[in-house]
């Protein structure tokens, strides 16, 4: 695997990041990788989105991230973020990764994220790993952090589009095995 490779991985909401990260991470398993990190996932009830879960690769440990019910001082949208949930299961799957893990993912830095101190601690943390590092991108967020990650010489950034969806997690899997330059 590519020592210390940096993938970003960008797009509009709904495009297909975490389905393109979680086809990747199935790919590195199917090649005896150990992957670690953070996953959100939509939180569906009646066919309509009502906030997000967040997921500890390693352990499976859950949580809900965001909800329309929660009350909190920090609302993204419609949703109310629990930073507590976050730094519980998100913050904690980062560092077991970056200490148990052959390849750290984080899905997402995103808006909800990005108001944890300690998620974006984790994260610049992980960026400064020798290990190979996937992380889905908010695309139009202009926070510290992800400006910050976008100006780094040694992460490659794609965007997903429909279009390219399908394709884009062997392209990522090419990049990781240094087939691509």
């Amino acid at each position: 695997m590519g020592k210390g490779l940096k993938i970003g991985i960008t797009g509009l909401p709904g495009a297909g990041k975490t389905q393109a990260l979680v086809k990747v991470i199935e790919m590195l398993e199917g090649e005896g990788q150990r992957v670690g990190g953070m996953i959100t996932k939509p939180i569906v009830e009646k066919n309509r989105r009502m906030g997000f879960s967040v997921m500890n690769w390693l352990s499976k440990e859950q949580a809900t991230l965001a909800h329309v019910n929660i009350q909190s001082k920090i609302m993204v949208g419609k949703y109310g973020v629990d930073i507590q949930a976050l730094e519980r299961v998100g913050v904690q799957a980062i560092e077991d990764a970056a200490e148990q893990a052959d390849v750290i993912i984080v899905d997402e830095v995103g808006k909800m994220e990005v108001e944890s101190e300690k998620f974006v601690g984790v994260v610049k943390a992980a960026l400064e790993t020798s290990k190979p590092f996937i992380l889905t991108l908010h695309k139009k967020s202009r926070n510290p952090l992800l400006q910050d990650i976008r100006r780094r010489d040694d992460i490659r950034i794609l965007e997903v589009t429909p279009i390219n969806r399908n394709l884009l997690p062997y392209k990522i899997i090419k990049l990781l095995k240094g087939e691509l330059l």
